[in-house]
This record gives C-alpha cells, sequence and structure tokens, in this order.
C-alpha cells in the first residue's frame, strides 16, 4: 500500500499492518495519510474480515512527539469535516468502525493514545498478555478526539473510563479486558486474529455483514427501531443464494462455497 501500511489480501481476508516499526508505529502526517487510504481500500465485496496489526515490537505507540509542530500548526483545522462526518485524526480510527467487514485488531506490547484510539475502531481487540495501554492524551494536556469518546463509551463504565482519561495511566491487558477495552489475550495475537478472520471469512458473507450492521443499530437506536430492523434485516436474507448456501452446506455436511 505504502512505506507506513501494507496491505495483503488472502483468501477474503485482508491483512493490513502499520509498518513503520523503527518508531513504533508512531503516529505522523504520512501515517495517518496512510492508515486512512489503507481502511478505504479494503472496502472491497471480496473482502470478508480484516486483520489490522502492527509490525515490529509495539502495535503503536501512538503521535509521533517529533510531529506536534506541524500537527498543530492550525488548531482551527481540525474542525475542518474533511472525511465526511470526520476530520482527517478521527477518521483514522472511524474508517475500521465504518467498515461494513468485521475488523479483528491484533495488539502487542504498546497501544497508547491515538494507537488505542485505532485498535478502539476495530469490532474486537485481541491483546498479548503483556500489553500495555493508555489512553494517553492528558500526558500532553490533551483529550482523546480521534473517535475514543464515540467508541469509549460503548465499551466500558463512564467511571472507569474518565479515570483513565483524567489520569493517562498505563494499564496491563488483563486489566483492559475487565473494563472491556480488550476481547481476549492471546499468547501470540495475531496468529489468533487470523485464525478467526478465517473462520469469519467462511461465514455468509451477506450475513456477516448485515451482523455488523445491526449491531450497530442495536447499539445506538430505540428497542422499537432494534425490533424492526431485526425482521427487516432478517427478511433480506431468508432465501437468498447466502442463506440457501449455509443451509444446503449444513444438510450435505460440507464446506460451504459463497459465491
Amino acid at each position: 500500500m505504502t512505506d507506513r501500511v501494507t496491505i495483503e489480501i488472502t483468501d477474503h481476508v485482508a491483512h493490513v499492518r502499520l509498518n513503520r516499526a523503527d518508531k513504533m508505529n508512531a503516529l505522523d502526517p504520512a501515517m495517518l495519510d496512510g492508515i486512512v487510504a489503507a481502511g478505504e481500500a479494503v472496502n472491497r465485496d471480496d473482502v470478508r474480515a480484516v486483520v489490522l496489526s502492527g509490525a515490529g515490537r509495539a502495535f503503536c505507540a501512538g503521535l509521533d512527539v517529533a510531529s506536534f509542530g506541524v500537527l498543530g500548526a492550525d488548531p482551527a483545522a481540525l474542525l475542518d469535516r474533511t472525511h465526511g462526518r470526520s476530520n482527517l485524526f478521527q477518521r483514522v480510527a472511524m474508517v475500521w468502525h465504518e467498515l461494513p467487514m468485521p475488523v479483528i485488531a491484533a495488539v502487542h506490547h504498546t497501544c497508547f493514545g491515538g494507537g488505542l484510539q485505532i485498535a478502539l475502531g476495530a469490532d474486537i481487540r485481541i491483546a498479548a498478555p503483556d500489553t500495555r495501554l493508555s489512553i494517553m492524551e492528558m500526558k500532553w494536556g490533551l483529550v482523546p478526539d480521534m473517535g475514543g469518546m464515540v467508541l469509549l463509551p460503548r465499551l466500558m463504565r463512564a467511571d472507569v473510563m474518565k479515570r483513565l482519561i483524567y489520569t493517562g495511566e498505563v494499564f496491563a491487558a488483563q486489566q483492559a479486558q475487565d473494563w472491556g477495552l480488550v476481547t481476549e489475550i492471546a499468547e501470540d495475537p495475531l496468529a489468533r486474529a487470523q485464525a478467526l478472520a478465517a473462520d469469519i471469512a467462511g461465514k455468509s458473507p451477506s450475513a456477516v455483514r448485515t451482523a455488523k450492521a445491526l449491531s450497530e443499530i442495536a447499539a445506538t437506536q430505540t428497542p422499537e427501531e432494534v425490533l424492526l430492523a431485526e425482521s427487516r434485516l432478517q427478511a433480506d436474507l431468508i432465501g437468498k443464494p447466502h442463506q440457501m448456501e449455509a443451509v444446503m452446506a449444513n444438510v450435505q455436511k460440507r464446506a460451504p462455497v459463497f459465491e
């Protein structure tokens, strides 16, 4: 894709890797642009799941401090909606949240600040046992502004969230799992993410995408709207080729083949 982010698509799974290992995948302007471009590039009909990881010894150390001057040159520019409802910084995380297929983040060693907000954009986060995480913006006199305040409240209690934002403290993967920020812990998070993505890619593509869309409706709308959406989206699946192939594969005790 670029020197900052790489993409490999194999068996309907897009493997997206932050590729600035010498800087622990810290976020500079080129990295921000590369991540957004990668997220938009994998939004394809043949991609059924996405694995997001970081090259080298860390997932992402957050904002590159050396880029503070460039990124903060015009604070008013943050108000510009350059990417739909988001600015560039927000799009870096929200692009994963808004993809129609599941995204799995494989997190290891360090996941700080903007790096954590990127991971929050994924549907599922798998962390190595020794991973360190932090909502670190307060260290620099800032607040989360990369979609974190859309994504964090869906995952954790408000009082814990506020404490982590106010203090910028570093916490371990097990604590992150207990708080709801990490889905599961694995010795090899990338291998586990790849295995899970392969499993998902073998399911009905239309049903998986519908499940993600329905999950978003369930998180944001009223019970009446959710109940209606359940019925409407289910009706859209029943009897269609993917659903029929899922049924036939189960009856015939074989792996399904989805066109």
